[in-house]
């Protein structure tokens, strides 16, 4: 996958070595623990180790994952954002996080609307679904700017307390 590029930011695949560092930042970053969950990711070699089963494991099995997030002005690390397959909807949801020092910024949002554009156009999907913590109202504002409607509140396996969802026009009714 060549990477993914709007006006400010490229998203990449993520590696194992190049990413520890950052990624372990993101996963214990108190916005990332409060909206997204706990990973329970606490060294480098953790961080290592959830790239390599659970983004290059994605990747492999259904051609995309979550990437990173790089400011192309300097080449920052703000966060990730992809695509990820989950249990409970039919099609995958898009997925982002910044670190909290570039929240509020537009990152997410610019990050988002490019996962959303490759999804849509060099990989051909149609459906495609968003959750977000009940009370994370900014993450829920980026969906629906992408034109995503907010379908209601759902509780998916694997995630320990109900989501609100999104989906595009059309996309399957869940639950």
């Amino acid at each position: 996958m060549h990477p993914i590029e709007s006006e400010r930011l490229r998203l990449r695949r993520l590696e194992p070595d190049r990413d520890a560092a950052p990624m372990l930042a993101l996963l214990n970053d108190p916005g990332f623990v409060r909206f997204i969950g706990d990973r329970n990711v606490h060294s480098e070699e953790q961080a290592r180790e959830y790239i390599a089963l659970r983004v290059l494991h994605s990747y492999a099995l259904n051609g995309f994952g979550m990437y990173a997030i790089e400011r192309l002005s300097d080449g920052a690390w703000l966060g990730n954002a992809g695509l990820v397959r989950r249990d409970g909807l039919p099609a995958p949801d898009i997925g982002y996080a910044v670190l909290s020092a570039y929240a509020g910024q537009g990152y997410a949002s610019e990050a988002a609307r490019a996962v959303f554009a490759h999804a849509r156009g060099a990989l051909g999907l149609h459906d495609l679904y968003g959750i977000t913590d009940l009370d994370n109202v900014v993450s829920g504002k980026i969906l629906l700017g992408l034109g995503m409607q907010e379908r209601g509140v759902i509780q998916l396996p694997g995630i320990e307390s109900a989501s609100r969802l999104y989906a595009t026009p059309g996309a399957a009714q869940v639950g």
